[in-house]
């Protein structure tokens, strides 16, 4: 069984329907490159598979577990269950201003009650020279570049163990010196076999680095395939004229 499964997802605005019927599967493992032009559905997409937009209809299953099946969602305690397996990172950083970097990373731990305050430290130690940051742990984001707030949220999401990491368009606040500092240490997630969805704008990453592209128009997935086959010779119409703007 695949480890995400989405079977006819469908959410709409008032009368403006963002995602109609949508359908995919994501294998363990795998690097899931969401591609499409600004409002196509894609992080309405993203933020339905962690709860943080209620759906309309349709199934979410997440590691053999129903967050919602044929429109109906699981009890809280189920979903809270489903929703720790997986890690967000949003476009713009949400840390916070008024905590140190550790103290950034220690949050949602501490939140959840799984670590002592020691393992929690010794964590977000790790975590930080992981992501190159080491030098960085008691001062405030505010004296942090763009690119290192954004590794800092990388490091806070994995404090959790997930299984999952859900990026939505990571880069995108980013001018483009600092884009690569975020964009490698994704790639080092992805050589880890960490399971990603990468809502991007990067055709770089999402050509090198996953390995299945998904492209969204309105509200829809149009076309599904390795990236050697998307970008070299995408079937549809919608998908050409994207890659004929993106890679201009």
């Amino acid at each position: 069984m695949a480890l995400i499964e989405i079977n006819g997802l469908k959410k709409s605005f008032g009368n403006l329907e963002v995602l109609k019927n949508v359908s995919f599967q994501v294998e363990k493992g795998d690097v899931v490159a969401v591609l499409g032009a600004s409002g196509s559905g894609k992080s309405t997409l993203l933020r339905s598979l962690i709860n943080l937009e209620q759906i309309d209809g349709g199934s979410v299953c997440i590691d053999s577990e129903y967050l919602i099946k044929d429109g109906k969602y699981a009890p809280s305690a189920k979903i809270r269950k489903i929703t720790s397996e997986m890690g967000m990172v949003f476009q713009n950083f949400n840390l916070f201003p008024h905590l140190t970097v550790r103290q950034n990373l220690e949050m949602p731990a501490k939140f959840a009650k799984i670590l002592s305050d020691s393992e929690l430290t010794q964590k977000a130690d790790a975590l930080l020279k992981k992501v190159g940051l080491s030098d960085k742990a008691d001062v405030k984001p505010s004296k942090l570049s763009g690119g290192q707030q954004q590794r800092v949220a990388i490091a806070r999401a994995l404090m959790l163990n997930p299984t999952i990491m859900l990026f939505d368009e990571p880069t995108s606040a980013l001018d483009p010196q600092l884009t690569g500092e975020v964009l490698s240490t994704m790639r080092q997630l992805a050589e880890e076999h960490m399971t990603m969805i990468v809502v991007t704008h990067e055709m770089g990453f999402a050509r090198d680095v996953a390995n299945k592209i998904i492209f969204m128009s309105d509200g829809e997935i149009v076309e599904t395939a390795p990236p050697h086959e998307f970008f070299a010779n995408p079937k549809y119409k919608k998908a050409r004229e994207f890659l004929s703007m993106a890679l201009d």
